[in-house]
């Protein structure tokens, strides 16, 4: 795979964001009550608006000697003075990618939550739309002061359509190449994602040609449920392998009410990306939609200008990272998701990422592809997706 001149785009990486972010940033009278860490009973505790949220965390299971441990050890009990450099500190994440040959790599954040739904729990709307303007501004200039290697997906304001609307303007003038979206805006105010009040934001994606990201556990509701995909006697070392695992196919979710609720039929350039959810599962989803929909809502069924199963190709990427499709051929899973649609990812720092050789390892999962599928998948997809 060591194409001459191709760039390798990661398109599902996580920068765990430094402590004085928002203070830093923020207009004096806010500085005391905006987004911030302090200590509550010796440990550093991330705080809004008087509210303690949770402990503040390095965001990796790979230490500073470049040793990877379980989630058990790393992700729950790590702070950034323990983790990697590389988790937090973005001249180190671009040593890091050099080290491994990619050149783009898109970011998700750390802390407050894969789709930035912390962000919107606070009781203050001008605190928590400060909150996501200054993560977003921070976002525009990491990106353009590395020369697009990096791609930060700016967090919406869920809890607001119309706010939503204005963000993604402001971030496609800023020159983003996506949003990050919530899978569940309800849990923070807003309509859920199947009311045509979200009409205006999916236009406004649709005309900006800003693809909504939909990272796994992106809401309050997807990571309860992650804490409850296990039964509680199991060990505490196999609960996050159990919780991590459904989370994957936890998009299915979002798939599938997507397609049910006709977005696509009114946005009808509308894209999406399901962020670290793997491929495996999308062929047999894309089966069920048509089976259960015909079965139990046939006058729906016929409603749909296609049939639920037409849509994921028009509309939907998804990142492939360790699979090597089990028993089955991976080409044919390639085929039949559409090679078109699959982005490379290392998800670096997290538990399950391809590290410390994310190449080498692309390289043996990938070994029975096309080249054309590789091409594709590794970079050429990100880079028509993304503009780059």
């Amino acid at each position: 795979m060591n194409f001459a001149g191709f760039k390798v785009v990661d398109a599902d990486s996580h920068l765990t964001p430094v402590a004085d972010l928002w203070t830093s940033r923020a207009p004096a009278k806010y500085k005391d009550r905006i987004l911030h860490v302090e200590n509550v009973d010796g440990v550093p505790h991330w705080v809004n608006d008087g509210e303690v949220l949770y402990p503040e965390r390095g965001g990796g299971v790979i230490d500073r000697d470049g040793k990877k441990y379980p989630f058990h050890e790393s992700m729950t009990l790590w702070g950034t003075d323990q983790v990697c450099e590389g988790a937090y500190n973005t001249d180190k994440r671009l040593e890091v990618l050099n080290e491994s040959g990619i050149h783009h790599q898109v970011l998700f954040p750390n802390s407050v939550g894969l789709g930035g739904q912390d962000l919107g729990t606070g009781k203050d709307p001008i605190l928590k739309r400060l909150c996501v303007e200054i993560y977003n501004d921070a976002a525009v200039e990491l990106q353009t002061s590395s020369k697009l290697r990096f791609l930060p997906m700016p967090i919406m304001p869920a809890w607001d359509v119309d706010l939503c609307v204005a963000e993604a303007e402001r971030m496609e003038k800023a020159g983003m190449r996506g949003v990050n979206m919530t899978s569940d805006p309800q849990d923070l105010g807003g309509p859920d994602l199947a009311s045509p009040k979200w009409d205006p934001f999916w236009e406004a994606c649709e005309s900006l040609n800003m693809p909504v990201h939909f990272h796994i556990g992106a809401s309050i509701t997807a990571m309860n449920f992650f804490g409850q995909y296990f039964w509680p006697s199991q060990d505490v070392y196999v609960k996050p392998a159990i919780g991590g695992s459904m989370l994957f196919i936890g998009n299915a979710r979002v798939l599938i009410n997507t397609v049910y609720a006709g977005i696509f039929d009114r946005f009808p350039k509308l894209r999406m990306v399901s962020v670290e959810s793997g491929i495996g599962w999308i062929p047999f989803m894309n089966e069920t939609m048509d089976y259960e929909l015909w079965e139990n809502a046939p006058a729906q069924f016929k409603a749909l200008k296609r049939k639920p199963s037409e849509y994921f190709k028009e509309h939907w990427h998804a990142t492939y990272w360790f699979e090597r499709g089990g028993g089955a051929n991976l080409q044919g899973i390639v085929d039949a998701v559409g090679e078109d649609n699959i982005l490379f990812s290392t998800d670096y720092p997290h538990p399950t990422c391809l590290y410390p050789s994310p190449l080498a390892s692309a390289e043996e999962n990938m070994k029975t592809l096309r080249e054309s599928s590789k091409r594709k998948i590794l970079g050429e997809n990100a880079a028509k997706l993304y503009r780059l």
